[in-house]
């Protein structure tokens, strides 16, 4: 999971959080164990555009959530889904 903000410079992860571990997802150092999740900051530069690729091989899309609610990208294997800031 990942909670990102949009500012003037972009797209910035606020926080980044992963539920046990395994081959590649291992808790990065200086992460903290929070109700099961290990919550860290990841340390990447503002983004102009996320792009989210759906494999298909884990059965789910993306789900992005705001404050008026949530919904379901990229269900289907081969959707990218591409997220930026609205101009203006």
């Amino acid at each position: 999971q990942e909670d990102w903000k949009v500012t003037p410079s972009g797209l910035e992860i606020a926080e980044a959080r992963i539920k046990g571990s395994g081959a590649g997802m291992e808790p990065p150092e200086g992460s903290v164990l929070r109700d099961g999740w290990w919550v860290y900051k990841p340390r990447i530069a503002p983004q102009r555009r996320l792009v989210l690729a759906a494999s298909g091989a884990t059965g789910e899309g993306w789900t992005l959530c705001t404050v008026q609610g949530c919904r379901e990208l990229g269900k289907a294997a081969g959707d990218t889904t591409v997220l930026k800031p609205c101009e203006g």
